[in-house]
């Protein structure tokens, strides 16, 4: 809402921001509880706050400034659309969004809203400029102190202690607009009416409903990055990322940003800080996500108790954000280099960012982009993603074409199986070896999905395809569903202990397999197996 006040003409275009902020704060409260709370196949389980998404900023300008709320209100509805149907098909993307180009994205969405931060430390105009400084220090000082040595319980509240020291500082030495908090109502709600909707379908709509689509998927992307982010911070023990979640989380924000098309404000997404903040306090209880989302409810209808949190001054919040995009930033990394380090997705990771942090900070071709080119790749998070999304196109489109098998699902298909794997290997010029090892984790990888689909009611199809590169072959079974998942059963494996006989095969193919992951859909189970060559 903050920036929205500064563009020029904002008022003459909207009026009074009063409805666009109550609808934001409904918007983002009840996708939050959606996200929280997981409602069939919505939402993802996991504490994922919802807010405004900024990369929406610039096309909103653009609709505004074309016909007003209600050509912002069609466009946005619209584009919500594909957002919802791409969480129900995530799994024919899925070597698209790779853990390179969502971590890539994490990454870049702290370089984003890094400068941002930094912005807010500025001494205002007629401030006092200790009061500034003293009240970062404070803030970050007492976070850090907390975070780093004092831990336990008080690890908790780390964030709670850090931003109260730093208000207690600046109300010290006159740095905190008790003013706002006075004059604001207790209650209220906005008497506008709804702006409603443009039906027209005009050159205007068809004109700008490319760009709200576009930053619609790349938002996709940053939701799908932190579905993955959120699972690998709230549990003690690490497990394999469950894709149903992320569908669930795209599926959320798909409802968010409908809901706002239907109140006419901009459209939200996942608020990655919110990762970064149950990494740092431990606390990943989706209880606390229920409190958040009613939180932003109230805040919604008592307008006194958000002025209280809109006092808070900028020099205190750019502390607390320091740290938490610091976090971020760090999940991210993490994310690329989940599966190992490699050439290519060194690359495509270094190249990505560079770009996005370059658009970002206006160093790539300055005074060069038209307006609207500018506003909207000059957020590092959409140019950034779209590089990341266009080299790992590339890359799937110059790789050589997978053999493929379709066939029906059974241990009876076995001898087929083998006798594709065998011409593949030979095709391919694999040693026998590393032929042996192919087609010892075929069976086992086939005996170990038909006892997780034991018991389905009706037969499924199985498609396997098979590459082949200079470090050896990967294997991609993609089969009906299942319940667990064999990543988690694998790394639960007692080595030491005598194997249970449903284990065997577990065992056996963790022996020959170089890499297991699987990566389970609501519509299909996707076993991907990579066996390495001998080395010398």
């Amino acid at each position: 809402i903050a920036r929205f006040r500064k563009i020029p003409g904002w008022s003459k275009l909207s009026g009074d921001l009063g409805w666009s902020g109550f609808a934001v704060l409904i918007v983002s409260g009840v996708s939050t509880l959606l996200q929280v709370c997981r409602v069939r196949r919505v939402g993802a389980g996991y504490i994922l706050l919802m807010g405004t998404s900024g990369a929406f900023i610039a096309v909103c300008i653009a609709a505004l400034t074309a016909g007003g709320p209600p050509l912002l209100a069609a466009l946005v509805l619209v584009s919500s659309l594909f957002q919802l149907v791409l969480s129900q098909r995530l799994s024919w993307v899925r070597r698209l969004f790779t853990p390179t180009v969502t971590g890539t994205v994490v990454m870049l969405i702290a370089a984003t809203i890094m400068p941002i931060v930094f912005g807010m430390l500025e001494i205002p105009a007629g401030a006092n400029p200790d009061a500034v400084i003293a009240s970062a220090c404070a803030t970050l000082g007492t976070f850090l102190v907390i975070a780093l040595w004092v831990g336990g319980v008080w690890r908790l509240w780390a964030p709670v202690i850090g931003i109260a020291a730093g208000c207690s500082v600046a109300a010290s030495l006159g740095h905190f607009d008790l003013a706002r908090i006075a004059a604001a109502p207790w209650f209220g709600i906005p008497v506008q009416d709804w702006p409603g909707f443009d039906l027209a379908f005009d050159s205007s709509f068809w004109r700008l409903l490319p760009s709200f689509v576009f930053v619609t998927i790349i938002g996709a992307v940053e939701t799908i990055g932190d579905g993955i982010a959120i699972q690998q911070v709230s549990w003690r023990k690490s497990r394999a990322v469950d894709f149903k979640a992320v569908q669930g989380a795209v599926a959320a924000d798909g409802i968010g940003n409908l809901l706002s098309g239907l109140l006419a404000t901009v459209p939200n997404t996942t608020c990655s800080s919110s990762v970064a903040v149950v990494e740092l306090t431990g606390v990943a209880s989706r209880r606390v996500g229920v409190y958040i989302g009613f939180v932003f409810l109230g805040l919604a209808l008592f307008p006194k108790l958000l002025a209280v949190f809109l006092s808070i001054p900028d020099s205190v919040a750019a502390a607390y954000l320091l740290v938490l995009l610091s976090m971020l930033f760090l999940v991210g990394m993490r994310m690329v280099f989940q599966d190992g380090v490699g050439y290519r997705k060194c690359l495509v990771c270094g190249v990505a960012f560079w770009v996005g942090a370059g658009f970002q900070n206006e160093l790539i071709f300055p005074g060069l982009l038209v307006d609207g080119w500018k506003d909207t790749l000059g957020n590092g998070m959409v140019s950034g993603g779209l590089v990341a999304i266009l080299l790992t196109l590339w890359i799937e489109y110059t790789n050589p074409r997978p053999a493929r098998l379709e066939t029906e699902f059974g241990m009876a298909r076995l001898p087929s199986i083998r006798n594709f794997l065998g011409r593949f290997a030979e095709s391919h010029g694999l040693d026998r070896s590393t032929t042996d090892r192919i087609l010892a984790v075929a069976e086992e990888s086939m005996l170990v999905l038909a006892e997780h689909l034991d018991g389905e009611a009706s037969p499924s199809r199985l498609r396997l395809n098979a590459r082949s590169d200079d470090a050896g072959a990967e294997l991609e079974f993609l089969v009906g569903k299942a319940d667990a998942n064999l990543e988690d059963r694998l790394a639960d494996l007692n080595p030491r202990a005598m194997p249970a006989e449903r284990e065997l095969s577990l065992r056996l193919l963790s022996h020959f397999a170089s890499t297991v992951r699987h990566q389970q859909f609501y519509d299909v189970d996707v076993l991907i197996v990579r066996v390495n060559r001998p080395i010398p």
